[in-house]
């Protein structure tokens, strides 16, 4: 019995070669090695094959590559100029003698397809029962230029392009370390796409970078196009409006989390990076307040903490004092709103929630337009329909002024995940606040710091330095103290490094 399963084994071992499932090697005949590319690539007008013979060991070669995914100057100059014109010595696939970076000897046609894919060029020669692939990628690249959504006053002009080595030869200039670590690996079944994990080795948790790496391996898609759709996959809570991982587009920002003990996460062709884990303190700083006056910075910060109440609260609040506690505003003041309301025929809640809908329109038909006409979209609109809903009774002058606030508080973050989320948590405030008055609002408040202090990014406590308590990491949240007392790093990322510079201060007292 055991002999028939062998010869069985055997039998269709055989007939599977004579079918073709042994395929995936390379064949010494470069015209069937020629067909089966054109197998593989079918319907690809952009598949370029060059026959020719080389000059000095006069044998026939094929260069295979996709038209715009190369460079032409670098096949012309670095490939066909030599094998046709030059005296290159060739013994075999492993000792061409041409002037490129990256040389990759393959035997398998799964290993060619991808590098063709990638913008390498697949060399064949006649009697070689493999291809030599060559670095040639030269597809079209964007010119860095300034930050479009994160600008600064002091702080560098440079952002992220959508090139992975290029973002990677950015954070290079400001990290030049040996322990910057970079760990690539790729997603996606299809897409195949790149990405690449930067970090201090002798600063970052290991542990968190071994949750990182788990969390990659376990995605199981057919392609990542853009930063948002990794973070989903990643994050631990997507039943949340916070945002666990931050994206940025500038390289000084990626740097300085990197020096905090964080991980920088980059994605081929996307002009964003990702950084985790984060806290939600983090959220409310931006790369000048480093660039400032501490006692300026730390007035910011303490301003954006303060816009961050406001956005979410002034709403509710004002539904709140009309619908039900009108007896705790003061007398002038309720004569004041009831005289501009006395034309309006809704209540508070529907004129808050017909102003807010308004307000989110407006903004998003503002980002959607070209740049020129969506200002002028923006402010138009916001005058015209303000003055015209106040001329005509439908809301009060009260109300305009509170939208106004509640907008401008919400454009004070400086991070666009943060302000969305804000933006969604406006509502339901409103709608508790029209049901309940203070009490709903105190009861939505306490729902939504349980949530806060229960979230966690990539196993950091997301309320961090306040729920768990540090005090000594208060010295870099709602104030942003002198840069020579900031000595530790983040206890929340639990850096394998605490200190990251000496009081330099305290010396030049003690001196």
């Amino acid at each position: 019995m055991r002999h028939t399963f062998r010869r069985i084994g055997k039998n269709i071992r055989m007939k599977d070669w004579i079918n073709g499932s042994q395929d995936d090697l390379i064949s010494t005949d470069l015209s069937v090695n020629l067909k089966k590319l054109h197998a593989i690539f079918s319907d690809a007008p952009d598949l370029i094959t060059t026959k020719f013979l080389m000059k000095q060991s006069n044998q026939s070669a094929l260069l295979v590559y996709l038209d715009g995914m190369v460079d032409k100057s670098i096949i012309n100059n670095n490939v066909l100029r030599p094998l046709l014109f030059e005296s290159i010595t060739y013994t075999d696939m492993n000792h061409l003698d041409i002037s490129l970076g990256t040389r990759q000897p393959s035997q398998s046609w799964k290993e060619i397809k991808q590098g063709i894919l990638r913008g390498r060029s697949g060399l064949f020669v006649e009697g070689e029962a493999q291809c030599l692939q060559l670095d040639t990628q030269g597809w079209p690249q964007r010119d860095i230029n300034e930050p479009a959504t994160e600008t600064v006053l002091k702080g560098s002009r440079q952002s992220f392009v959508e090139s992975l080595g290029q973002n990677i030869s950015m954070i290079r200039r400001y990290i030049p370390d040996t322990e910057l670590k970079i760990k690539e690996m790729s997603v996606g079944a299809r897409s195949q796409t790149k990405i690449a994990l930067l970090y201090l080795d002798d600063v970052m948790n290991s542990g968190i970078l071994q949750d990182l790496e788990a969390r990659l391996k376990k995605i199981h898609i057919d392609s990542i196009i853009n930063i948002g759709e990794l973070e989903e996959l990643i994050e631990s809570n997507s039943f949340t409006p916070f945002p666990q991982f931050l994206t940025t587009e500038r390289p000084d920002s990626a740097a300085s989390h990197i020096f905090q003990g964080r991980v920088v996460i980059l994605v081929d062709h996307s002009p964003w990076v990702m950084v985790g884990p984060m806290t939600l303190s983090s959220f409310f700083q931006s790369a000048d307040d480093y660039s400032m006056r501490w006692i300026t910075a730390s007035f910011i910060r303490m301003l954006r903490f303060a816009s961050f109440f406001v956005s979410i609260f002034l709403p509710a609040l004002y539904i709140a004092g009309l619908t039900f506690h009108y007896e705790i505003i003061p007398l002038d003041l309720i004569l004041s709103i009831g005289e501009s309301r006395e034309r309006v025929p809704i209540p508070p809640f529907l004129e808050a929630i017909i102003m807010e809908i308004t307000l989110e329109m407006l903004r998003e038909a503002g980002l959607r337009l070209p740049s020129k006409i969506g200002q002028t979209v923006g402010i138009v609109g916001g005058i015209v329909i303000g003055q015209a809903a106040v001329s005509a009774g439908i809301v009060s002058n009260i109300m305009v002024i509170v939208v106004a606030a509640t907008a401008i508080a919400s454009f004070i973050m400086p991070n666009t995940d943060l302000s969305a989320a804000i933006r969604i948590l406006r509502f339901p405030m409103m709608i508790v606040s029209y049901m309940f008055g203070v009490v709903g609002i105190v009861i939505g408040m306490m729902v939504m710091v349980v949530h806060l202090i229960t979230l966690d990014s990539m196993g950091t406590p997301y309320g961090s330095p306040f729920a768990p308590f540090h005090i000594a990491a208060l010295k870099d949240n709602i104030v942003r103290l002198p840069i020579w007392s900031l000595i530790k790093r983040p206890q929340s990322n639990r850096p394998k490094q605490m200190i990251r510079q000496e009081n330099t201060k305290k010396s030049d007292d003690t001196r």
